[in-house]
């Protein structure tokens, strides 16, 4: 279970508010949309993406202690589908595999 930020008590994934402390924990109180906060002195801007290669937009920037948009750049990479199932060469290239075997046992047909 995660700890509310501000009381560090104990709080169930789902919860919008904390119920001791009362901070919202998503933003606009959607439960879908996590809010992201500073934990120190130093604002989100430092280690986000956005502000990295200059796309963020965001009215706070570059002092935000909140935001809904963070992509931490320190974060390791997620794995992507391919990463975990790749796919073999031969699969990819199924269809030209195919075609080449046809024009060869066509062209074998042909001569003998």
């Amino acid at each position: 279970m995660p700890a509310c930020p501000r009381c560090s008590r104990a709080i169930a994934t789902d919860t919008i508010t904390c119920p001791h402390c009362q901070l919202s924990l998503t933003a606009h109180g959607h439960p879908g949309m996590p809010l992201y906060r500073a934990t120190d002195e130093v604002p989100l801007c430092a280690t986000c993406a956005y502000d990295a290669d200059d796309t963020c937009n965001f009215p706070q920037r570059p002092q935000a202690k909140t935001c809904t948009l963070y992509q931490n750049i320190q974060a390791p990479k997620q794995l992507t589908r391919s990463d975990i199932y790749p796919i073999p060469w031969w699969r990819k290239n199924i269809l030209w595999i195919g075609f080449g075997l046809l024009v060869t046992v066509s062209l074998l047909t042909a001569l003998l």
